[in-house]
């Protein structure tokens, strides 16, 4: 597995902590998964700080994904780059279709822990490539997810993707988290990706780079989350991992189309 494939180790041992932590998420699967695989984390990769954050962003997704299909329960729901993530167990039911998307060994690494049924369905494929969308009805809604997968594109392959999602689906709404370019070149020498070989990563300093209709900014870490936390872990975190100075380098942007 190369090494942007193992960095789906790193919010699957966040969401097993604070899951086993009692907070921000109840993932008894990634408990379970994480304990099988026990795959060797080091560094920032496997600090609380990191999974934290990690939970609290899975959360902010899950969330939003509550609201979409509240407003439209018959649109297909699209995971792009899934992981090792267990959202539609987290979420269980309210959908109509749902597809988890991403690269061949991580859906036979999936199919470990996953099973498919008539709603659910996992497709292996590179979303660099239009290939995949075959596999979902088209001229439909489509709620789509991108959570820690744009900054591995390119400007050029988003916004292909982009195009290709307003192609096939009748309307599309898109939840996506950034890096800013600042944080992208940062990421050559400083982020716990590097602990799993991944050093080349790409950023957007405007949403208006995206070439859908930006709907708004969304927060990663909201008080409520961080109420979760408890002492002195409540202060550092919103002191370091919350403030302005993390807006500087990771956005959340909701877009339609």
């Amino acid at each position: 597995m190369n090494g942007v494939n193992k960095t789906m180790y790193i919010p699957l041992y966040g969401k097993a902590y604070v899951s086993r932590r009692g907070i921000l998420l109840q993932d008894t699967k990634a408990e379970q998964i994480w304990h099988a695989e026990g795959f060797p984390l080091k560094g920032k990769a496997s600090s609380k700080w990191l999974a934290f954050y990690m939970g609290m962003r899975s959360a902010v997704f899950d969330n939003w994904l509550l609201a979409q299909l509240r407003e439209a329960p018959d649109a297909v729901v699209v995971h792009l780059g899934c992981g090792m993530d267990s959202r539609i167990e987290r979420i269980g039911s309210g959908f109509q279709q749902w597809y988890d998307i991403d690269f061949p060994e991580v859906i036979a690494e999936r199919r470990r822990y996953f099973t498919e049924t008539e709603a659910y369905k996992m497709l292996p494929a590179d979303i660099r490539e239009s290939s995949w969308l075959e596999g979902i009805p088209e001229h439909v809604p489509a709620i789509v997810l991108l959570e820690g997968v744009s900054m591995y594109l390119t400007t050029q392959e988003r916004n292909r993707l982009m195009e290709q999602l307003t192609s096939h689906f009748s309307s599309v709404k898109v939840l996506m988290d950034c890096y800013t370019i600042m944080a992208a070149k940062a990421s050559r020498y400083k982020n716990p990706i590097n602990e799993v070989g991944v050093t080349q990563v790409y950023g957007l300093d405007s949403p208006d780079e995206i070439n859908l209709t930006f709907v708004r900014e969304h927060a990663l870490t909201p008080q409520s989350l961080i109420d979760q936390l408890s002492g002195m872990e409540k202060h550092i975190f919103k002191s370091v991992f919350a403030g302005s100075f993390s807006r500087k380098l990771y956005r959340l942007y909701e877009y339609e189309a």
